[in-house]
Order: structure tokens, then C-alpha cells, then sequence
């Protein structure tokens, strides 16, 4: 007879239920990824997920996916809703394992198989708003980009609103955590990129920026509130506008990224 499912006061969800806190994903290096977008794409990755929690009917409905998990927990929806912070929580949530990896390593040729080098790559400098992290990092694997970069006081690429935001991109695109900005864009310079700042006081416009975009290109992208400060937008070799044809201010940093990551890996294709 299968046994019961497990509560919110069991001493493995207790556990996984911590790692809501930064300071407990930080010391643990483990996160949650809530939702099947996530752990799906969690699974794919060798040694990621520790174990899932899910449902009753979660476990029926992806009844494939126990059988590639290390640990399977059938849980009761109130332990469930406890490890999740979604108002309507989709029934499967998985503890899995930090997949960021040193900002040098990201640039490295022979850690890629097969062999090749970066071409595209985002550097988010202080971006704070985890939505629009999560949003960064999935448009950048939509675009094909090889790498992003959360640099200097960027919100935590773990924090639950920012996994969720990428939709399972978190697990596609290699990630780096670098609290020096000069050192990453150094690292993408020193890889042989081309280092532009999406800037809206840039001197070059997007739509005219002719051959540039084709060059093997690492995107700098502000913080959403004041952009990128004048010293930081001075360590990119051009800095770019995004031409504003209406009465808006400014666009949306993660509308901002598409556009410029979009616009590189057409002209990239050509």
C-alpha cells in the first residue's frame, strides 16, 4: 500500500522549505525550482536536482519524470504550497543544485564540446528586479546567447521570482555570478569579444550600427532604474542607444536586452 503523502511538518520539506532564505541557499549552495518548466529542465542537467516534492496528481501527470529524479517525495498540496511562493502553485518543486560557475570559466573554449568560442554574451550590471533577471537569462537563451553574467550587487540568480522568470532557462544558458563588474566585462574582453553598453546616451544607434553587431559581441545592460553609470558604460568599447521613435521615456531593461541580444544574433546569422 503506498504510503501517505508527506506534510508541511515533515523534516525533509522543513528542510527544503529553508532554502527560501538567501542566506541558507548561499551557505547550502541548493535552490528550489518551482514549477514543471523548471524541474523539467532541471532534470536535464547531470547532478542538478536532489530531489523532488510533488503532488499526488503532479506525480501522475509527469510519470515519467520519477524515474530520472535521485529522490521522489508525493507531498500533500498544503507542504507543496510551503515550498512554494506562487499564488497558484503548480505541483512539483525540486531542490537542485547552484549551476553558476566562475566568470572566467565561462570563456574557456575547451570546457564546451564542441570546441567553439562565445559569441554572444550578457553582462547584467546591478540589475536588481528579479523578474527582470529571470527575463534576461530567458531571452538570452532564446536568442542563442552562450553565457549571462550577473555582475556587481545584481539580485540573486536563485532567488524563487527570478527562477521562475527564466522558465527553465536558468538550466539552458551557463551562468556566471561576479561581484566585480570590471572583472567580468575584463573577462569578455580578454576572450576576444566586443564589449557594447545598451545606453540610451550612446553614440551609435542601434539601427545603424552596421557591421558591429556581426563582431562576437558581450552585451552591457544597467540597472533598471538608472541605467549604466558613467564609469561602468566607459569599459565597453562602444556604447549603443536604442532609438526611442514615440513619446516613452525609455523602454523596459528585459525589452531593452531582447532587442539588443535579437539584434546581434540576427546580424550574427547572416
Amino acid at each position: 500500500m503506498p504510503s501517505a503523502p508527506l506534510t508541511a511538518g515533515n523534516s525533509r520539506v522543513k528542510e527544503a522549505r529553508k532554502l527560501s532564505r538567501r542566506s541558507v541557499r548561499t551557505e547550502r549552495r541548493l535552490f528550489l525550482a518551482d514549477g514543471p518548466k523548471a524541474v523539467e529542465a532541471a532534470l536535464e542537467v547531470e547532478g542538478c536536482v536532489v530531489e523532488v516534492f510533488a503532488t499526488v496528481e503532479a506525480t501522475e501527470r509527469y510519470a515519467a519524470w520519477p524515474g530520472s529524479a535521485p529522490a521522489w517525495a508525493v507531498v500533500d498540496d498544503r507542504a507543496l504550497a510551503s515550498l512554494s511562493d506562487s499564488v497558484t502553485p503548480a505541483g512539483v518543486v525540486a531542490v537542485c543544485r547552484f549551476v553558476d560557475v566562475p566568470v572566467s570559466s565561462l570563456f574557456l573554449e575547451e570546457r564546451r564540446e564542441p570546441v567553439t568560442r562565445p559569441s554572444l554574451v550578457a553582462i547584467c550590471a546591478d540589475v536588481r528586479d528579479p523578474g527582470n533577471a529571470g527575463t534576461v537569462i530567458r531571452t538570452a537563451d532564446a536568442a542563442g546567447a552562450d553565457a549571462v553574467v550577473l555582475a556587481g550587487a545584481s539580485v540573486d540568480a536563485y532567488n524563487p521570482k527570478t527562477v521562475r522568470a527564466s522558465v527553465g532557462s536558468l538550466f539552458h544558458v551557463p551562468l556566471a555570478v561576479e561581484p566585480d563588474v570590471p572583472a567580468a566585462v575584463a573577462a569578455a574582453r580578454a576572450a576576444g569579444l566586443t564589449v557594447l553598453a545598451a545606453d540610451g546616451a550612446g553614440e551609435v544607434d542601434l539601427d545603424h550600427v552596421g557591421d558591429l553587431l556581426a563582431r562576437r559581441t558581450a552585451w552591457l545592460f544597467g540597472n533598471e532604474a538608472w541605467g549604466l553609470p558613467a564609469e561602468v558604460a566607459a569599459l565597453a568599447d562602444h556604447r549603443v542607444r536604442i532609438p526611442i521613435h514615440g513619446r516613452a521615456e525609455s523602454l523596459n531593461l528585459s525589452t531593452a536586452a531582447a532587442l539588443c541580444l535579437y539584434a546581434s544574433a540576427s546580424a550574427q546569422r547572416r
